[in-house]
């Protein structure tokens, strides 16, 4: 299990789709999808792309429930959750950010 799987444990939801669960026990890491139709491991260098997603969210994200989300849709809704789980991870000091100095 890689630190970022970790990290989405006991987090709340980063997807907030329609019938999105409130709390966080059923609250796992959603990979971001990789043109496959379901989220896939990072085999190269161990950073994993994604976001925290409860079970009703990964279910859609991975196409086990069908909805009228168009899949572009979907695939933007993850990576801005991805993005907002960056950022708190950054500002709790969990990811580092490392910028060019000029």
């Amino acid at each position: 299990m890689s630190k970022m799987t970790e990290f989405a444990r006991g987090r709340q939801c980063e997807m907030r789709l329609d019938g999105c669960l409130p709390g966080t026990d059923t609250t796992v890491f959603a990979h971001l999808n990789k043109d496959s139709g379901m989220g896939q491991k990072n085999k190269v260098g161990g950073f994993d792309w994604g976001c925290p997603a409860c079970f009703n969210c990964h279910n859609i994200l991975d196409g086990r429930v069908v909805t009228n989300y168009e899949p572009e849709w979907l695939e933007l809704l993850h990576l801005r959750g991805t993005i907002r789980f960056q950022q708190k991870l950054a500002k709790e000091e969990r990811m580092f950010v490392i910028t060019r100095e000029e």
